[in-house]
């Protein structure tokens, strides 16, 4: 784990921890699955998983540390916990919100639920510049702005911040 982060997210899935850890890998740059545990007899019956399954999966996506366990159906993930990925690019835009929302659900001003059931806010890396701008009439226009989109776009955001 890296020592520089000192909080790691851990997501709880049934049983699909590893197909979402290699999935998540293969769309940030710069990532990797770091470790692979399985369960014993102990967290087997514990669970009710199949011993030898796999129960965590340690996995980097572009610096930052996570963990998928496999513990059963005993909790769903839900939209009050999400991932915020900034963006620099439209293209970088384009290429999360949609392969998160490839068998996902859209959800609106960025938000979209991927086809595992974590959610995700794609958004511009200018947004929260633009949105406590000391100026409250600019900032007002991007927040009426992006409450019209699903898929965030950054033309129309700089256009709305800068009056067009």
């Amino acid at each position: 784990m890296n020592m520089k982060q000192k909080i790691s997210p851990c997501i709880w899935f049934d049983h699909e921890g590893e197909d979402a850890a290699k999935y998540y890998v293969s769309l940030f740059p710069n990532s990797e699955i770091t470790h692979i545990t399985h369960h014993d007899a102990a967290s087997a019956e514990a669970s009710k998983m199949p011993e030898g399954s796999v129960l965590t999966v340690s996995f980097n996506l572009g610096g930052n540390e996570f963990m998928a366990i496999n513990g059963g159906p005993h909790f769903k993930l839900n939209s009050a916990v999400s991932f915020m990925i900034e963006c620099e690019t439209q293209e970088e835009i384009d290429h999360y919100w949609n392969s998160f929302s490839e068998g996902g659900q859209i959800m609106d001003c960025g938000w979209v639920i991927d086809r595992f059931g974590m959610t995700w806010q794609v958004v511009p890396a200018i947004l929260g510049r633009y949105m406590v701008d000391p100026d409250k009439e600019k900032a007002g226009r991007v927040m009426k702005a992006m409450l019209k989109m699903q898929k965030l776009e950054i033309a129309p955001l700089q256009a709305a911040y800068e009056g067009n």
